[in-house]
């Protein structure tokens, strides 16, 4: 894993960045990315958003759903806002969505950050076949078998390339029904000008037949020459033959219902739950850019934004709040790697000390709440000193100051007690923390004021430091056994990996390289999402 410094420009391409994309999309130039992929978490207020379950992607989990659609809105807008400041006038954005809130993306963010104007396709993407549903009494709507994809560019100058689908069999034997010798299929088309001389068609007599054509008499020859042009009976119109093997395919339309969603037991699946299919991606990205343009996808998920733009020659960016989401991303993109695999960089963000520090105070406070998880206060005054609040309400107070002392704690409790008498109450008998307060540091004082609160009242105040919001990653230790196991039914052994590992972050999922080579040290995962650490090989 290649680790890069703060001081290096996020322009540069070929890049994974773990943070927040918020925070980190402030720090891009203008008009310096091509085309825009996100797929963030949808609005539907289940935990089952939560794939990973890391403390970056909780956090964001709480956040976008702590104040409802609203707060939901504005979470996604604010972001929005950032990816139209550093798209070119020629880049894309593609915003991938469900039914809970595609309406109010489009008319409250996309319309109003883009402009109306610049709305090219609401693209839906049948995802799922129609199966048998619950047919009983209480359902009360359709199943939802689709999503949305949203389709702006920045001004009317985005590209655009249209793409093309495979024909399917039914179209295929309807209309190339004609074979050669060869077993090639081809269809017969007219040969005549449309618009005849007021399109500038030449008219002249080819094989008896006289009127406007689409080509010249030395090309018509010329076609006639090499077998191209048919005739099936003296005086009726020639016509041309077009192979199944030149033509490009149907044009795309705005419904993507030959995209299909990944099964189960799909070669593309790495165990994530919401993972796209890369023809899908594929598609976005040789829709709207071309080799060697830069690709962003600031929610990462899966990495499949990050593996397809890599394999179509593509620069690349990928951010993700969630450290599991980068490392597999990195594993995916290990995997197909070959000799001409453009180099890429990992990037842990680590906000500078001195920047967070002596920042704006009241933006610090706002992000530093969010990164929290809470809500931040929308006044700047008559707040009691406090700066935020949690889900359930209890108040949050920032500091953004070094030893923080016992005064700031005795004035905090106090403000906490006009915030919510009646909450107040409700936590200490509870037993749960009557607010929190944030910091880089707390002197001894503040310390031992907390205790001397929780043991002689059971006041709980929760102190929290800023470096425990952005964690700094350890090394976890891994240790591997292995077992043989009984030999199968054909005399083939049978072997048993056993890996565990000891983390303080805890360990969320192994990955597998059998052909791992020391000297080269580069691991290219055949097995990237284990969650479990054991993997069995059958041998001769």
């Amino acid at each position: 894993m290649a680790f890069v410094t703060d001081t290096e420009s996020n322009l540069s391409v070929n890049k994974l960045i773990l943070g927040d994309n918020l925070e980190i999309l402030k720090t891009f130039p203008d008009e310096c990315i091509d085309l825009i992929y996100l797929d963030p978490p949808f609005f539907s207020n289940r935990n089952y958003e939560v794939i990973w379950g890391d403390t970056g992607e909780i956090r964001s989990f709480q956040d976008r759903w702590a104040g409802g659609r609203d707060h939901y809105i504005a979470w996604l807008k604010e972001r929005v806002i950032e990816m139209h400041r550093i798209l070119k006038p020629i880049g894309s954005i593609f915003l991938h969505c469900d039914w809970h809130a595609n309406a109010s993306i489009r008319v409250e963010i996309l319309d109003r950050v883009f402009l109306t104007q610049n709305f090219r396709n609401e693209i839906i993407w049948k995802r799922a076949e129609t199966k048998k549903g619950n047919f009983g009494q209480n359902k009360k709507s359709l199943d939802h078998n689709t999503d949305t994809i949203l389709f702006y560019t920045k001004s009317n100058r985005g590209k655009f390339i249209q793409p093309f689908a495979d024909y399917d069999e039914k179209i295929i034997n309807r209309d190339y029904k004609f074979f050669e010798e060869s077993g090639r299929r081809y269809r017969l088309t007219p040969l005549d000008g449309p618009g005849g001389a007021s399109k500038g068609n030449p008219f002249y007599e080819f094989l008896g037949v006289s009127r406007y054509w689409r080509y010249s008499k030395e090309e018509m020859q010329d076609r006639y020459n090499k077998g191209l042009i048919i005739q099936k009976t003296p005086g009726t119109l020639p016509m041309q033959k077009k192979y199944l093997d030149e033509g490009k395919g149907l044009p795309v339309q705005s419904l993507w219902d030959d995209v299909q969603a990944l099964g189960p037991t799909n070669k593309e699946r790495i165990g994530y739950p919401t993972q796209k299919p890369e023809a899908l991606l594929e598609r976005i990205i040789k829709m709207a850019s071309e080799e060697g343009d830069v690709v962003l996808d600031p929610f990462v998920g899966g990495g499949t934004t990050m593996a397809v733009a890599d394999r179509l020659n593509r620069q690349w960016i990928g951010i993700d709040q969630s450290p599991m989401a980068v490392k597999v991303t990195e594993f995916r993109l290990q995997k197909q790697a070959d000799l001409f695999t453009a180099p890429y960089v990992v990037k842990f963000y680590k906000y500078d000390y001195d920047t967070l520090r002596y920042k704006d105070a009241f933006e610090f406070e706002s992000w530093i709440v969010q990164q929290f998880g809470g809500i931040g206060n929308i006044r700047q005054r008559s707040d009691l000193g406090l700066d935020g609040r949690t889900g359930d309400n209890s108040p949050i107070q920032v500091k953004r100051s070094d030893n923080v002392g016992r005064n700031v704690i005795d004035n905090f409790l106090s403000a906490v007690q006009r915030y919510d008498k009646n909450l107040f109450a409700k936590n200490i008998k509870s037993k749960k923390p009557v607010g929190y307060v944030i910091a880089f540091s707390f002197n001894k004082g503040a310390i031992e004021e907390v205790a001397r609160l929780k043991n002689e009242g059971n006041i709980i105040v929760k102190l929290i430091k800023v470096d425990e919001i952005v964690p700094i990653a350890v090394k976890p230790v891994i240790d591997v056994s292995i077992n043989e196991l009984e030999k199968d039914n054909k005399g083939n052994r049978k072997i048993e990996f056993v890996a565990s590992g000891n983390s303080p972050a805890g360990i969320k999922f192994y990955s597998w390289d059998f052909e791992y080579n020391v000297e080269k040290k580069k691991f290219k995962p055949s097995v990237i999402l284990d969650k479990e650490g054991k993997q069995a090989l059958s041998t001769t």
